[in-house]
């Protein structure tokens, strides 16, 4: 057992030594990279500072829309005209036939309620 003690003894002093010189090795290699990062942000600092933080507080809040809620079924009155709308027509026999029409401003635009069968 004593063997085996003084083998694991042998084995770390020549191990933990070479790992703490490994990270120190790494750590000073990281130094370059940590200067190159401070320098990158001092730029972009430099570059942007007030001003771009003005812009982003002027430009932002115009990025949002207002949202409406309306209930299934309920009529709008359009706001706008819209120009070449994909509609149905009915022919002379009553069937629906694909068209093209402009819906003025001022018109009510609602669902039809589903035909009830007999």
């Amino acid at each position: 057992m004593s063997a085996l003690v003084t083998l694991l003894t042998a084995i770390l002093r020549v191990l933990i030594p070479a790992l703490v010189q490994e990270s120190r090795d790494t750590a000073q290699d990281a130094a370059p990279a940590i200067e190159l990062r401070d320098r990158l942000r001092a730029k972009v600092k430099k570059s942007w500072g007030a001003a771009g933080l003005v812009f982003c507080l002027i430009v932002l809040p115009g990025c949002f829309t207002r949202t409406i809620h309306v209930p299934d079924g309920t009529p709008v009155r359009l706001r706008e005209t819209i120009e070449g709308a994909k509609v149905w027509v009915l022919d002379k026999e009553g069937g629906p036939v694909p068209g093209k029409m402009d819906l003025p401003e001022g018109w009510y635009a609602l669902p039809l309620e589903p035909e009830k069968e007999n």
